[in-house]
């Protein structure tokens, strides 16, 4: 309840999480079938760079900040979103801005203050629903969706020290309930330990048609520091991993230090 999103909005790891996000919507909307998108943990949907929390950290200069100055061909879809939008919209205005009429979002927030916002920010939408509850709870009650074709963005705040356990548990139920849907879980890597873990228990939960997306900003020796991110994807569309592979490398030629790396893992076959 204390993680408040807007310290860190347009960060590396956003970046990463949203220019992948972009590519799933991409894939996914190529069937002209209507979409449900569900983002468990969708903070205030937008965030001002020059806000007191944002000048607090300004941790958007080395993210968001380096990439539109470096503008590298690949990110353009999610650049040329960024740029119109305004403020740095996080998943659920760039989701929003390019969903179709026949789609829709569903958008849960726990925390008071940010459901408020989103509230006020999505208020006039008919495409859009927002749910103050808890967003692992509302995999239960939300899934399946009526559309049958759905992406579920679980984006936790790594609060709590069970998070990566409660991840993997919340997926295999998920995964079970609704076996076509497309998972997107982002998680950080600090030290290779608890991700080793977290894959581990993913693999005990028998979880087919897994990658993992990761970018390392450094290699991950410091416990204290983010040093890197990922996006598992469970049931990544037709072609994704592919169209993933200069995304990444893009994100990390402008983001990453010359010790870094970007990787694209195979966790379990379809």
């Amino acid at each position: 309840m204390n993680y408040r999103h807007a310290y860190h909005a347009g960060n590396e790891a956003d970046c990463v999480k949203h220019a992948l996000l972009m590519l799933l919507l991409r894939a996914l909307m190529r069937k002209n079938k209507p979409l449900f998108v569900l983002d468990t943990h969708a903070g205030t949907g937008a965030y001002d760079p020059a806000s007191i929390e944002a000048a607090k950290t300004g941790e958007w200069r080395q993210g968001i900040g380096r990439l539109l100055e470096a503008n590298p061909p690949e990110l353009a879809d999610y650049l040329d979103l960024v740029r119109g939008l305004g403020l740095y919209p996080g998943s659920p205005a760039l989701a929003r801005a390019i969903l179709r009429p026949s789609d829709r979002l569903a958008l849960c927030e726990l925390h008071p203050e940010d459901a408020a916002l989103l509230k006020r920010r999505f208020r006039a939408d008919p495409m859009v629903q927002v749910h103050r509850r808890d967003g692992y709870e509302a995999l239960g009650a939300l899934l399946p969706p009526p559309e049958r074709r759905a992406l579920i963005l679980i984006d936790p705040p790594y609060e709590r020290p069970d998070e990566f356990a409660t991840l993997a548990a919340a997926l295999g139920a998920a995964r079970q309930k609704f076996p076509s849907g497309v998972f997107a879980a982002w998680y950080p890597v600090k030290h290779r330990a608890p991700v080793r873990d977290f894959l581990a228990d993913l693999a005990a939960h028998r979880i087919p048609d897994m990658i993992a997306c990761e970018l390392l900003l450094r290699p991950p020796l410091d416990p204290a520091r983010l040093n890197g991110s990922g996006l598992l994807i469970v049931n990544p569309p037709y072609g994704f991993e592919a169209e993933a592979v200069p995304v990444l490398s893009a994100l990390r030629a402008t983001l990453a230090d010359a010790d870094g790396d970007a990787t694209i893992t195979r966790l379990t076959d379809e």
